[in-house]
């Protein structure tokens, strides 16, 4: 039987000064300054859990 994984959908969301990376899966990256690096820790987390499951 083969279980379908639920996609890993992130998005970064602004509060205050600090950008956040979140992940459909419940995974929330660290509070950056940067934008840029919030949105590298999303995509490092998405082809992390690709790399799990295949």
């Amino acid at each position: 039987m083969h279980h379908q994984q639920a996609p890993h959908d992130t998005t970064t969301t602004e509060r205050g000064s600090f950008a956040i990376a979140r992940c459909s899966c419940g995974w929330t990256g660290p509070a950056r300054r940067s934008r840029e690096k919030a949105r590298s820790d999303a995509a490092t987390h998405t082809t992390a859990a690709r790399q799990q499951t295949a």
